[in-house]
């Protein structure tokens, strides 16, 4: 984002309020740091040679780079926008059009006065500049305005949040556990995961799902970080709750004898009133499966697997002990008491593609899906050529602000070292209140019925009721 205008035309005012500090790269500063100050003019050569260093290597990086400098000059604007282009990035350009008079208004009563006759000069360059402007060749020329820099997934929630507001909709709500990584360490953990569960219900979630796995995945964190077994820990959220749905998202259909995971669900389905959800996927996490000393079948004999699991474990589930035998499974006597509480305890099966939304449609109740609005309309668009009756959920990660100044604090705060503040906003889908709402309007009017959501830091739960709070009207 290059800005461009003449002195004291509100540039450096406009970008601070917008966009964090690490974000901007700024002339008058850089000046500062090779100079004597800001206003030391001779080191105006110094600092602009550093500032051409510093945009290179940030725009090299594919990083969010706002130029706040005076813009002015041909030359510079396109170099910044060729290194743009050799990035593959957007380069916008905004145009700050002040009154000519409001800018010496504004150099009046500044400490540090852009010499009168040099402002004049920039203002009679501004003139020609902003009709040449729209010609460079920019993604787009914009008249500074209240703008904010926000991921995709939001570009439109601000109007799916007045449709909202107007017409209500539906949604129900799902927390999925994901990290065990808290301050009480491993011997407060008991007590933390029930303050979580408790805080949650509160908050109006309708389930709490957790991650089946044996040790941390790569895309949350290390192998060694403290990540309890599922089901043990859904058998102690029972216990600590008594109106949320619990289920795994999802099981892998290797962990476990499929018989036995149908023992286990109806367990925890008895044991918490009713209450137990049994999701099921393919498994993906190959070097869990090393560590442990698991096979790994290739993808088709995963599908065969889950495939008659899908089929036995309502067998399970029901009366009587008929055998059931299946393309793989072989199991003489279906005998599991006591029955799930639930005349039909839900099947939900994890996946996208097109092969397991097939798979759903035949044998599931529900399916989750992942992706943004349009992928996720294109997938429940595709599997209602198979069935009207399953259900759609969908996972994300979700950092909810309550405002913008605390969007801004939780990524900074959140986000790893070395990663752009903009991409990783993106990669959890960092948004306010207003945002979020929005952003599951979208959702829940492609067909999704409830929304299961990873929240980066648990201190945001009361946040995240809040937007729970907008589809409960």
């Amino acid at each position: 984002m290059i800005l461009v205008g003449p002195g004291a035309s509100g540039k450096s005012t406009w970008a601070a309020e917008r966009f964090a500090a690490d974000l901007i790269v700024s002339s008058d500063r850089l000046r500062a740091l090779v100079g004597a100050g800001e206003d030391d003019l001779a080191a105006s050569a110094d600092a602009f040679a550093l500032l051409e260093e510093v945009v290179a290597q940030r725009i090299g990086r594919q990083l969010t780079t706002v130029i706040d400098t005076l813009g002015l000059d041909r030359e510079r604007r396109l170099r910044w926008l060729g290194l743009a282009r050799a990035a593959g990035m957007p380069c916008v350009a905004v145009g700050f059009d002040t009154p000519a008079d409001e800018c010496r208004r504004r150099n009046r009563s500044r400490l540090q006065r852009i010499p009168a006759d040099a402002l004049t000069s920039q203002l009679r360059s501004w003139t020609a500049v902003k009709k040449a402007l729209p010609a460079e060749g920019y993604d787009d020329v914009l008249q500074p305005a209240v703008v904010r820099v926000v991921p995709s997934a939001f570009v439109e929630a601000g109007a799916a949040a007045q449709r909202q507001e107007e017409s209500p909709t539906g949604l129900r709500f799902g927390l999925q556990l994901s990290s065990y990584t808290h301050k009480a360490g491993r011997a407060g953990t008991a007590s933390w995961i029930r303050e979580v569960a408790t805080r949650a219900e509160a908050a109006g979630f309708d389930a709490i799902y957790v991650m089946d796995h044996f040790r941390q995945i790569p895309q949350v964190g290390r192998a060694w970080d403290d990540f309890l077994e599922s089901w043990t820990t859904l058998g102690y959220l029972a216990a600590c709750t008594s109106r949320a749905r619990l289920g795994t998202l999802v099981s892998g259909i290797t962990y476990r004898n499929v018989a036995h995971l149908g023992k286990i669900a109806a367990t925890l389905d008895v044991l918490s009133g009713g209450r137990a959800v049994c999701g099921v996927g393919l498994a993906w996490f190959e070097a869990e499966h090393k560590a442990y000393g698991w096979a790994f079948p290739p993808v088709g004999e995963r599908y065969a697997l889950l495939e008659d699991a899908l089929q036995l474990l309502p067998v399970l589930w029901g009366p009587g002990n008929k055998p059931f035998h299946g393309a793989v499974l072989d199991v003489p006597d279906t005998t599991c008491y006591p029955r799930p509480l639930q005349e039909r305890l839900p099947l939900l099966v994890g996946g996208s593609g097109p092969r397991t939304l097939r798979l759903a449609a035949r044998h599931a109740d529900a399916v989750n899906v992942f992706g943004d609005v349009a992928q996720v309309r294109k997938r429940v668009g595709y599997l209602r050529e198979f069935s009207t009756s399953v259900e759609v959920s969908h996972l994300s990660t979700t950092l909810v602000g309550k405002d913008r100044r605390d969007v801004d604090e939780l990524v900074a705060q959140l986000r790893p070292r070395n990663q752009d503040p903009a991409r990783y906003a993106a990669t959890v889908n960092a948004g306010t209140v207003a945002d979020q709402i929005g952003r599951f309007r979208e959702l829940s009017e492609a067909g999704v019925a409830e929304v299961m959501i990873s929240l980066p830091s648990l201190d945001t739960l009361e946040n995240a009721g809040e937007v729970i709070s907008a589809f409960r009207r």
